[in-house]
C-alpha cells in the first residue's frame, strides 16, 4: 500500500457511503405523511428488512459516534421498548399486510439493555406484524462488559443467531483514553456463553487511529482476537468530530495518530486478518472464506447499507426508534433523533418522520455506481448506465474527481469499466466520491478517508 497516496489523500473528509446521497442531505420535505405514502406504495412482492435502534448505554465512550444517551433507571428503557413496539404495529397497518422479513439487526447504543422479557416482548411484537422467515438473520450489538446470562438465554429463544461484540483494542493505554476498559477476559467469557447457546454467528469490531494507539497495539489486539476465532471482523477508523459529538472532548487530540500512522494501522490490521485466512472485503470487513460475507463478496452480489456490508438483497429497509434511518424503493426517511419527540409522535398516533430524502433517477443511477465500487472496488459503468437508460460518457465527464486519480494510478479505466488499483484499496471512499453529485468537500461532516 503506498504512503504517498496515503499522505496526498488521506486528510480529505469524505462519507463511508451506507447511502446515497447521505443523511446530512436529508430535509423536512419528506415528512410522516410522505413516508405514509411510500409505505402504502410497497409493491405486493416485497420483503423487508428491519433495523432497531436502542439508543441507550450504561455509560458513554469517548469514541463514539452513535446517537445515545446514558441512563441509570431500567423504567425509561422499558417505557422506550413500549414505543418501539407501537411503532411496529403502526408501520405494518400502514403497510396494510403481512410482509416478509428475511433479516432483523438490533443496534445503538446497547440493545442488550432492554431487561429480557422486554427483548422477548420486541421480538413478538416484530413476529406478529411482520412474517419473520424461519431462515431470517436476527442480529445483535452487545457490549461485553453488560451482557447477562439470562439476556444469552432471552437472545436464543428469540432466534438471534449474530451477535457484533464492541472490542476495539485490548490495549489498556488505549481502554483508559476512550473510558471503555474491557479485559480480554470478559470478552472471552461472552464468546463462549454465545457459542454455547447456539448464537454461532460472531463478529468483532475494532478501531484504529484510537488515543495512544500504535501499530504493535493493533496487532496484538488481533492477535488475541484471533484466539476467539470470530466469524467475521468489521474494522474501522475513528472519526473524531468533537463539535458534533461533545463527548469526544474528552479525547485529548495530541494523543491522535495522524493520517500516515492511521494507514499503517489499517494496513497492519488487514494484513494480519487476512494472513491469518480471513478474506478482505470492500472497505473495513473480513470474512471466514465460507462465511455467507465472502460468498457474496466472491459471487458480486455484496451489498451496503447503514449497518456496513451486507448480504440483505432486499430493496426495503424498515427502521424503528429514535434516529431510525429506514430506506424504501422512492427515497431515505429518518425517526426524530430526541427520544422525547420521537415517542410523543409514536404516543400521538403520528408516524415519527423528521426528514428523509425522494431519490431521482440520478441519484439512482449514481447509488448503483458508488455501491459497486464500495462493495467490489471495480463498476462496470457500461453496464449500469444502460441499466438506468444513460450514457457513461456522460457520466464520467461529470466525474471531475476523477481525473487526479487515474493520473495517480489509483483508479485504471479501460473503456466503461473502472477499477481501483490493488494497492489503492484503502482509498476506495475516494474514488466513491468522484460519482457524488452532493458532495461539498468544505464541511467537515465526515471522518478521514484514511
Amino acid at each position: 500500500m503506498r504512503t504517498d497516496l496515503a499522505a496526498s489523500y488521506g486528510e480529505e473528509r469524505l462519507p463511508r457511503y451506507t447511502s446515497y446521497p447521505t443523511a446530512p442531505h436529508f430535509s423536512k420535505a419528506v415528512d410522516a405523511d410522505t413516508y405514509a405514502r411510500w409505505l402504502s406504495e410497497l409493491p405486493a412482492g416485497a420483503s423487508a428488512s428491519l433495523y432497531l435502534h436502542v439508543p441507550f448505554c450504561r455509560e458513554m465512550c469517548w469514541y463514539c459516534g452513535c446517537h445515545t444517551q446514558i441512563v441509570r433507571r431500567d423504567e425509561l428503557v422499558a417505557s422506550y421498548q413500549r414505543t418501539l413496539c407501537r411503532e411496529i404495529a403502526h408501520v405494518a397497518e400502514t403497510i396494510g399486510r403481512r410482509i416478509k422479513v428475511e433479516h432483523i439487526h438490533f443496534g445503538g447504543g446497547t440493545p442488550t439493555i432492554m431487561a429480557p422479557e422486554a427483548f422477548a416482548g420486541l421480538m413478538a411484537a416484530m413476529r406478529h406484524s411482520f412474517f419473520v422467515l424461519p431462515s431470517a438473520e436476527i442480529a445483535v450489538e452487545i457490549d461485553p462488559r453488560t451482557l447477562t446470562s439470562d439476556m444469552v438465554e432471552a437472545m436464543r429463544l428469540a432466534g438471534v443467531n449474530r451477535a457484533s461484540l464492541g472490542v476495539q483494542s485490548f490495549d489498556p493505554a488505549v481502554q483508559r483514553a476512550i473510558n471503555r476498559v474491557q479485559s480480554f477476559e470478559q470478552t472471552a467469557a461472552v464468546v463462549d456463553r454465545l457459542r454455547r447457546a447456539g448464537i454461532k454467528g460472531i463478529n468483532f469490531d475494532l478501531i484504529y487511529g484510537l488515543p495512544h494507539q500504535t501499530v504493535a497495539s493493533c496487532l496484538e489486539t488481533v492477535r488475541r482476537s484471533l484466539e476467539l476465532a470470530p466469524d467475521r471482523f468489521s474494522v474501522f477508523g475513528y472519526a473524531h468530530v468533537p463539535d458534533f459529538k461533545k463527548h469526544q472532548r474528552m479525547i485529548n487530540e495530541g494523543s491522535l495518530p495522524d493520517g500516515l500512522a492511521r494507514h499503517d494501522q489499517a494496513c497492519g490490521i488487514a494484513n494480519a486478518l487476512k494472513e491469518a485466512g480471513y478474506v478482505q472485503i470492500g472497505l473495513d470487513h473480513f470474512a471466514r472464506p465460507d462465511d455467507a460475507m465472502a460468498i457474496a463478496f466472491e459471487d458480486r452480489t455484496l451489498r451496503r447499507n447503514f449497518q456496513g456490508y451486507t448480504t440483505d438483497k432486499g430493496e426495503v429497509l424498515l427502521g424503528f426508534g429514535a434516529s431510525a434511518i429506514g430506506h424504501l424503493p422512492q427515497g431515505y426517511v429518518q425517526n426524530e433523533v430526541q427520544i422525547g419527540p420521537y415517542a410523543q409522535s409514536i404516543a400521538d398516533g403520528r408516524l415519527a418522520t423528521a426528514k428523509g430524502y425522494g431519490l431521482t433517477d440520478d441519484d439512482r443511477l449514481r447509488a448503483d455506481i458508488i455501491e459497486r465500487i464500495m462493495c467490489e472496488f471495480s463498476a462496470d459503468l457500461g453496464d449500469i448506465c444502460a441499466r438506468h437508460g444513460a450514457r457513461p460518457e456522460a457520466m464520467l465527464s461529470s466525474a471531475t474527481r476523477l481525473k487526479p486519480l487515474i493520473s495517480d494510478g489509483v483508479v485504471r479505466l479501460e473503456g466503461d469499466r473502472l477499477a481501483v488499483a490493488s494497492d489503492s484499496r484503502f482509498l476506495v471512499r475516494s474514488v466513491a466520491a468522484a460519482f457524488d453529485a452532493h458532495l461539498d468537500p468544505g464541511k467537515q461532516l465526515h471522518s478521514r478517508a484514511v
